[in-house]
């Protein structure tokens, strides 16, 4: 065969299996995910807690009684109070940085302060939170939890509404190291009317759960 013959030949073949690829990786992605068991195998601690808008904090201070504080609720700008700490930012630490942020404010007045911040009700922000919308019982954001499922959230919700088309139901996620949006499809339906394990799946802090109505 001629070399440009065999040229050719070649770049239609190299042009064919690159059409395949790209109906292979654009055709099906981001519309499953993985089942999830009903009970995990390995149970264990998510990514560290971030303090959100309308939290509840406790702040103790070591031997000093007058500068602790309970029920301090985080504003909604995202800051606390507490005595000889104004207009504190919040939001967007976890309990260990707030204390030392706390205590570095409070090293101005007593020597070497000892300060500990307990979370005592979660809100938590979007980003760590489960949003379920559409046709459920009581649409809702709920506070993520490590090993949670998509049944977990259904069951906080009250399960899906009269109208629902829970088979067409949505899974929205971004993707923080790609910075992107992805959608998965959901089986609601076959999850909670007909029991069926393998539509269970994780779910990751942030995911949005769109629920739609049926036609009929």
């Amino acid at each position: 065969m001629p070399a440009h013959g065999r040229n050719t030949l070649f770049a239609t073949t190299a042009l064919a299996a690159l059409a395949l690829t790209g109906c292979a990786t654009t055709g099906g992605a981001d519309t499953q995910l993985p089942p999830a068991s009903f009970v995990s195998m390995q149970e264990g601690p998510g990514e560290d807690y971030v303090i959100g808008p309308l939290d509840e904090l406790t702040i103790s201070v070591w031997r000093n009684p007058e500068l602790s504080a309970e029920k301090i609720q985080v504003r909604p700008d995202g800051r606390i109070t507490t005595p000889l700490v104004n207009d504190l930012p919040a939001v967007g630490k976890t309990p260990a940085m707030l204390s030392e942020d706390i205590r570095q404010r409070l090293s101005q007045y007593i020597e070497e302060p000892l300060v500990s911040v307990i979370v005592t009700n979660f809100a938590g922000t979007f980003s760590q939170q489960v949003r379920i919308i559409g046709a459920t019982e009581k649409p809702a954001s709920i506070p993520f939890r490590a090993n949670m499922t998509v049944l977990d959230a259904m069951i906080a919700v009250g399960g899906l509404s009269e109208f629902a088309a829970g088979n067409r139901a949505k899974l929205i996620r971004f993707d923080k190291q790609a910075g992107r949006q992805s959608e998965f499809d959901l089986r609601l339906g076959d999850l909670l009317k007909k029991g069926e394990s393998k539509a269970n799946v994780m779910l990751q802090p942030g995911d949005v759960i769109i629920i739609p109505e049926s036609m009929f």
